[in-house]
């Protein structure tokens, strides 16, 4: 007979609980960098602010850094963001693909800029919001792992190029500074920004059929 105390246990209410906690200490720590400022806000005034304790707040995010974190992952990786993921999941065909990857960058970094301006308009430290940025490019990297190895599968990657540096085209082709310069200073549309994006990662990569 297995032995059942081996198994992990889920329980689906418990982590309900969790995701609530979670989302009541980053609204208080939104409204609270609003009213206060970044160094207006404590862990224990986010913690009063939520309801829980700031023991709470600390084995959930850890520190004032953490609850940053928190902030722009919730914005980047909302709903429209999920829902492209699962498209590109049940799209083989490279070019599609690749356009679904120009696709979500434009979902990340419109759902990101608002939250970005609030953050630097409360008095966040550039030298905080750069430590994050550097371990987001570096998760950025390695989840566009699959995307690469799908496309070098295919055959359709150019002869000229292997999959790492197929990879760093794509991980620099995506980056929030090209989309800055675009949308934000040169005024384009998101919808222009995620059609050319498309287009250059397509003609970039991809061998002719």
């Amino acid at each position: 007979m297995p032995d059942l105390r081996s198994r992990p246990y889920h329980s689906p209410i418990r982590q309900q609980q969790a995701d609530e906690t979670r989302r009541r200490i980053l609204d208080a720590a939104r409204r609270l960098l609003l009213e206060r400022g970044y160094d207006g806000t404590t862990i224990e005034s986010v913690a009063r602010e939520a309801g829980v304790s700031p023991q709470t707040v600390y084995a959930t995010y850890g520190s004032k850094r953490g609850i940053l974190a928190g902030l722009l992952d919730r914005a980047r990786f909302g709903s429209l963001y999920l829902e492209a993921v699962a498209r590109a999941k049940d799209t083989a065909g490279p070019v599609e693909r690749l356009r679904l990857v120009a696709s979500i960058a434009r979902r990340v970094y419109d759902a990101e800029r608002s939250e970005l301006d609030l953050l630097r308009g409360a008095g966040v430290l550039s030298p905080d919001l750069l430590d994050l940025d550097r371990q987001h490019e570096q998760r950025r990297l390695l989840a566009q792992a699959p995307t690469v190895e799908s496309i070098a599968r295919s055959g359709r990657l150019r002869p000229d190029l292997d999959a790492v540096t197929a990879g760093d085209v794509i991980w620099t082709m995506t980056g929030r500074e090209i989309y800055r310069m675009l949308v934000a200073d040169r005024g384009w549309t998101s919808d222009r920004y995620e059609a050319w994006l498309g287009d250059t990662l397509v003609n970039a990569l991809l061998a002719p059929e």
